[in-house]
């Protein structure tokens, strides 16, 4: 019996990383995940690769009219949702003074403003019992430059997540974030890091990190699926830190 038989699930950014490692865990939990991303390539190798239970929908959350066609997919498809997580996101590094108006409306566009309204949208499939993950990151807490515009919308987060628990706890639907510190996927490689930029962060994550090394997408699957299961039925409003200890100590 999986901790998860039954519930339908949407993961945005599902193709890859963080977000194809937790569709393949919550499908082996029992499942049924809906994954979204911006390239039907990518959907369409996630969906061979998890198999049964699985199912994709090409979607840019940036893009409001892509997020009304989701939720009708949704709807029509299987009628409500139980666990969104909302993991999408990507970056556009540069020294603050460098951050031009298209990088920082592509960032937040992104990050802060599809996220939102991926929310927004979804939420009315839920009923008492659904639970959304927010993914934010230890960067919402830290300083790193090059990131300014990466991790404020981190943090703008972290307190979307407050807001809606105070919001819909009342109507049993729980909403917490989890923040991943560096995390081994290709995820720093697709937002544009220079190889030389990538290797000084994995000889930051080993140096800082208190269990010594970056974690893994399947490590971060563990977490989500927590926050997505009944096992964590009284926790709400939180952020979940999963990062071997570096922003803790």
């Amino acid at each position: 019996m999986g901790k998860l038989d039954g519930k339908i699930a949407v993961i945005t950014g599902g193709s890859t990383g963080m977000g194809l490692a937790t569709a393949k865990l919550f499908v082996q939990e029992g499942a049924h995940v809906v994954i979204t991303g911006r390239d039907q390539a990518a959907l369409d190798a996630a969906v061979q690769e998890v198999g049964a239970g699985v199912e994709a929908f090409r979607s840019d959350i940036s893009k409001l009219a892509e997020l009304d066609a989701l939720r009708a997919y949704v709807e029509s498809r299987h009628g409500r949702l139980d666990i969104l997580f909302a993991n999408a996101g990507s970056a556009k590094p540069g020294l603050f003074e460098q951050v031009t108006d298209e990088d920082f409306e592509f960032t937040v566009g992104i990050n802060f403003k599809g996220t939102f309204f991926t929310v927004q949208k979804l939420i009315s499939l839920m009923q008492a019992g659904g639970s959304i993950i927010l993914n934010t990151s230890i960067q919402g807490v830290r300083g790193t430059a090059g990131l300014s515009v990466y991790s404020a919308t981190k943090a703008a987060l972290r307190s979307l997540a407050r807001s809606l628990t105070a919001e819909y706890g009342p109507k049993g639907i729980r909403i917490n974030a989890l923040a991943p510190g560096y995390i081994g996927t290709d995820i720093m490689r697709r937002t544009g890091l220079s190889e030389e930029m990538i290797r000084e962060m994995k000889n930051q994550a080993t140096a800082h990190t208190p269990l010594g090394r970056m974690g893994t997408g399947h490590e971060i699957a563990k977490a989500v699926l927590f926050l997505a299961s009944d096992e964590s039925e009284f926790v709400t409003g939180v952020e979940l830190t999963v990062d071997g200890g570096w922003a803790q100590v």
